[in-house]
């Protein structure tokens, strides 16, 4: 059948009860202005308001597609993990072996002392200087002053290294004195922070 667009112009003349013996082509035209308006009212009233919740959605998602593959990549090295972080502890429980205990701290005086009185220097200072609180650790700084030879300085250093505990040097300084030399220096040893005991006498 073919559409007949002049049967449109009975569109002001028709009654609504009489909806069965509307014209063929006034019942499309009709027909498809009720869909579009049930259409427009049906994205505006129903759909549109959902459209943030399925963009929030979908963010969501990516996310945790996101953590889940990090997650899995764990799971996958899991075991790798694990030694990893028994080395790590291993490493970590000798490192604070090497921390002097506060039972220790005074002990460590004598002993880099006698490091440098081997290494042939002489003592004019050596000072426990107050103690710096860290995040893990207690900075103990030791303010010296020792004199000798530029040799004697390298003896003394390199024992220094070799010693059990861990004891670092810092700031150094080094002037001429008649004939010899003299170095102002700082050494640290370190504690560990839940050792709540005074690790420095002075």
């Amino acid at each position: 059948m073919k559409f007949d667009a002049s049967k449109l112009k009975e569109l002001n003349e028709l009654d609504f009860e009489q909806i069965a013996i509307w014209p063929k082509e006034v019942k499309i035209v009709v027909t498809a202005f009720v869909a579009i308006v049930i259409g427009a009212l049906s994205y505006y009233l129903l759909i549109s308001p959902k459209l943030p919740i399925l963009d929030k959605a979908e963010v969501k998602e990516q996310e945790l597609k996101l953590q889940f593959e990090a997650k899995y990549r764990i799971a996958v090295n899991l075991e790798a993990y694990k030694d990893q972080l028994a080395r790590i502890e291993e490493d970590f429980s000798s490192m604070l072996k090497s921390l002097p205990t506060s039972n220790e701290t005074p002990g460590l005086l004598d002993d880099i002392t006698y490091v440098g009185t081997t290494s042939g220097l002489n003592f004019k200072m050596l000072n426990w200087q107050q103690e710096i609180p860290k995040e893990f650790y207690t900075e103990l700084p030791i303010e010296m002053e020792v004199s000798g030879r530029y040799h004697n300085f390298g003896e003394f250093v390199s024992k220094i290294a070799d010693l059990p505990r861990i004891v670092t040097l810092h700031d150094f300084t080094i002037d001429n004195q008649s004939d010899q030399l003299r170095l102002q220096l700082q050494a640290k040893t370190y504690r560990t922070a839940n050792d709540g005991t005074q690790g420095g006498e002075k």
